[in-house]
Formats: structure tokens, C-alpha cells, sequence
């Protein structure tokens, strides 16, 4: 028997599948929904791509008339038509994102008996009953995975002799902060654009003789941050995994359009977590140093935006315009959004002010901010593979293995497994488990090895 066989379409009551993206583009977007269509197309499946993740689904009325090409691709015909040639290494998204969310209202596990939290899911329901689709695909963040498995509650939650649709949720996020696989796809692509960047400033660093901190996405998690510095071959990386619980004191919120305190549901301040910046400022001078004494002129400092978030208020307002600073909204824990905060600037101010105290030389900082211009940067052959590996396990679940409210999953040898929804997500807030860089963990060394080693 020959080792090269064609998978055989096998006998399936799926005759039509929907395929959507949400959340931030992420690179190799389009292997992994191209890899998908191919096998279902191949399979007889029809593939409707939604347009802009949920947004159309969402907004569904009874009797609504769809349009191809407006409303969805049909992705399947793609395949076979040509338009799907070389889809796999295009860079963006094919059909789109968004950040509609339809499950954000439900909190907790009870919410499902009601029907004013469970409607706009059910809308997105009866959406894809009118074009008699048998399956769902989401691909998106853990906001987007906990959306696919409340749509599976409430497939579960329907009367007898409903149809209940199959959901299945592929994992994508460059901050790669996922529970139940190793690496998301675009990861890679991403820190490989940064490390580009950083190995620039170096270079440029070792000529000027300034330096330059930069400030990465990865808001709860500095995986980003940390690939990124590792590859880049920057001075010195720190994420908000790396802040010791001793640096951390709390302070009330302060509303800045007002100026008056925020107060909790207890009606009391709403008192926010903060830490000492001082002790970073140190740690990138202790670094700095080190790399003098090594005879190193260059220095670059990588950051992790979620830094952002543990700012002390007095600092918040160093880092923005007034306008910019009245504008910022603290959320129901005092944070306020990460992404409108670029810290790096005041961060190597100060770096600059305690480098000159120590040694009496004035050493110029400059602060950078990464994010958008890496989303769509053109695909690693890693993040390909990954991505296509990915998009095929889709297939491989829902048709050859009818598996339902499970996250596609690829590890090791590009092996595909498939933990189901309630391994992911904790099911008594509906919420994705963080997963943060373990402090200590051997990645987390590997970058204290490739510092400069600050004698303690």
C-alpha cells in the first residue's frame, strides 16, 4: 500500500459550514481560514466566510435576505475557481474582523436562562439556520473562545428537535497568551518583525550612543515582549509577569475629566493596584551599567505594554497631553486601556535622570511604541505551516472526527489535539484561564542569561 494517499471524504451530516475571524488581525490570518476551506471544498462542504467577524450575524432580522460578496465569500468556490491560489501566504484577512462580541453579557453560567442576555447569540443563531448551516468556526482571541462556548451552552440550551449547530474555536493571538496550545499562529511572524526593529536600535544605539526603551503589546502576558528581546538581541526585557508583589501598593481612581475619586459598587473609593516605577528605572540602570562595565555602548530596552496598566496616576500623567489624559476612561477596576498609554518616553526620562545621578553622564533615552504596523506583517514558513496545520485540524474535527465545543490545538510535531471549551475557560465566570509567562520558567531565564548579569 502506498504512503502517499489522498484523504477520502468520509460520510458526514455536515453540508455547510460558517468561518469567521474577530478580535485584532493577527499574520497568517488567511493560511489558516485558506487550509480550512480547502479541505471542506474538497470534501463537498460549502464554506461561507462571514464578513467582519460576528457583525453581520449579530444585527440578523427575520426574513433577512443575504447577499454574496457583501454579507459573506463562499469560500469553497474559491478553491476551485483560482481566486484561492497563493491565499495561504497573503498577507490580512480575507474576509475581514471586527470586535462585535454577542456573548459579552453573559457573566456567569446562570445567564443562559435569560433571554434578554442570550439574544443577540440567538440571533446569530437563527442567522446561520436561514442559510442552513451545520457548524460554526471561530477563529479569534480569548474573548472570541469564550463566546464560542456560551453559542455552545446555548446550542445545548435549546428545546428538543431544534437543530443545535456544531462550534469548534481556533486559537489566534500574537500576544500568545493561550491556554491549550504552545504557540498561536502570527506569533512568531510578529516577534520576527520586532526583532528586526530592535536589532536597528542597536545598531543605531552603538553609533549615537543613546538608547531606546520600547514599549510591546502583551497586556497580561509579556510573551510578546519577551520573543521579541530574546530574538532582537535587546539589552534588557521586563513584562508585567516580572513586577515582585513587594513593589505593588494601591491608590483611589481618580476619573480624569473630573478629577473627583471613582467609587466602587460598596460606595467607597475604587482603590487600584499600582507599583513602584522606581524599581524598574533601577533594574534598567543596574542593566545599563553592567553592559559598561562589559564595554557595551549599545542599549535597548524592551517593555510590555501591561506595564501600563499598574501605573501610579501621578505617572499616567506624564506620559499624555492633558487632552489626552482627560480623556482616558478608568474601567469598573480602576484600569485604564493600555493601548492610549505610551509610557516609554517618561520611562527613559527616568532612566536618563538616575543614570546621570549615579554616574554623572548624560545618557539620552528614547521611547518607541510597537503594535498595529506588525498585525499583518507577511507570514513566517513557520507561521504558515502552523496556520495551515490549524486551519486542516478544522476540518479533521468537525468532519472526520465530529467533535464539538472544542478548541483546535497543535503542539509538538505539529500535532493535532483538541481540548474541549471547559479545559480553556473558567465556567464559573465564563471567562479563558491567563496564561502569563511562568516567572523562572526556562524561557523567562533564557532572557536573564542574555542580559547584562547585574551582581545582586
Amino acid at each position: 500500500m502506498s504512503n502517499l494517499v489522498s484523504p477520502k471524504p468520509p460520510k458526514t451530516d455536515i453540508k455547510k459550514v460558517a468561518i469567521l475571524f474577530s478580535g485584532g488581525p493577527a499574520p497568517t490570518a488567511n493560511a489558516v481560514i485558506g487550509s480550512a476551506a480547502m479541505c471542506f471544498a474538497r470534501a463537498g462542504i460549502e464554506v461561507y466566510g462571514f464578513k467582519h467577524g460576528y457583525t453581520e450575524l449579530v444585527n440578523y432580522q427575520d426574513g433577512q435576505q443575504w447577499e454574496e460578496n457583501k454579507h459573506f465569500i463562499r469560500l469553497d468556490k474559491m478553491v476551485f475557481d483560482g481566486r484561492g491560489e497563493g491565499l495561504r501566504t497573503a498577507r490580512g484577512i480575507i474576509i475581514g474582523t471586527a470586535r462585535v462580541n454577542p456573548g459579552k453579557s453573559l457573566k456567569i453560567p446562570m445567564d443562559i436562562n435569560d433571554s434578554e442576555k442570550t439574544a443577540p447569540l440567538m440571533s446569530v443563531y437563527k442567522a446561520l439556520r436561514s442559510l442552513d448551516i451545520d457548524a460554526l468556526i471561530s477563529i479569534g482571541g480569548d474573548d472570541t473562545l469564550t463566546t464560542a462556548a456560551k453559542f455552545k451552552m446555548v446550542m445545548d440550551a435549546l428545546p428538543d428537535g431544534e437543530k443545535r449547530l456544531k462550534v469548534i474555536h481556533l486559537p489566534k493571538t500574537i500576544d500568545n497568551d493561550y491556554r491549550g496550545i504552545d504557540f498561536t499562529f502570527g506569533y512568531f511572524t510578529a516577534v520576527e518583525m520586532l526583532a528586526i526593529q530592535l536589532r536597528n536600535l542597536l545598531a543605531d544605539s552603538e553609533a549615537s550612543g543613546g538608547g531606546y526603551i520600547c514599549q510591546l503589546m502583551g497586556r497580561k502576558a509579556a510573551w510578546l515582549a519577551y520573543g521579541a528581546a530574546i530574538a532582537g538581541e535587546a539589552s534588557l526585557v521586563i513584562g508585567l509577569e516580572d513586577i515582585h508583589q513587594n513593589w505593588y501598593c494601591t491608590e483611589p481612581t481618580i476619573d480624569p475629566e473630573t478629577g473627583t475619586e471613582v467609587l466602587g459598587q460598596d460606595g467607597k473609593p475604587l482603590m487600584r493596584q499600582v507599583f513602584d516605577v522606581s524599581k524598574v528605572v533601577n533594574r534598567c540602570v543596574d542593566v545599563l551599567q553592567a553592559r559598561d562595565a562589559e564595554g557595551k555602548t549599545s542599549f535597548v530596552a524592551v517593555m510590555s505594554e501591561g506595564l501600563a496598566e499598574y501605573l501610579p496616576l501621578s505617572e499616567i500623567k506624564m506620559c499624555c497631553s492633558d487632552d489626552e489624559y482627560r480623556s482616558l476612561k478608568p474601567d469598573s477596576f480602576g484600569h485604564f486601556p493600555v493601548s492610549q498609554l505610551k509610557y516609554s518616553s517618561r520611562l527613559g526620562r527616568l532612566i536618563s535622570e538616575e543614570y546621570k545621578r549615579r554616574t554623572s553622564k548624560s545618557r539620552k533615552m528614547v521611547g518607541l511604541q510597537y503594535g498595529y504596523e506588525v498585525r499583518c506583517h507577511q507570514a513566517t514558513a513557520f507561521d504558515v505551516i502552523l496556520g495551515s496545520q490549524i486551519g486542516v485540524g478544522a476540518y479533521r474535527a468537525l468532519v472526520e472526527q465530529g467533535k464539538n465545543g472544542i478548541m483546535v490545538s497543535v503542539g509538538g510535531m505539529m500535532d493535532l489535539s483538541y481540548p474541549a471549551f471547559e479545559e480553556l475557560i473558567v465556567m464559573s465566570r465564563l471567562r479563558a484561564h491567563e496564561r502569563p509567562i511562568a516567572v523562572n520558567s526556562d524561557i523567562h531565564k533564557l532572557a536573564r542569561y542574555l542580559e547584562g548579569w547585574v551582581k545582586e
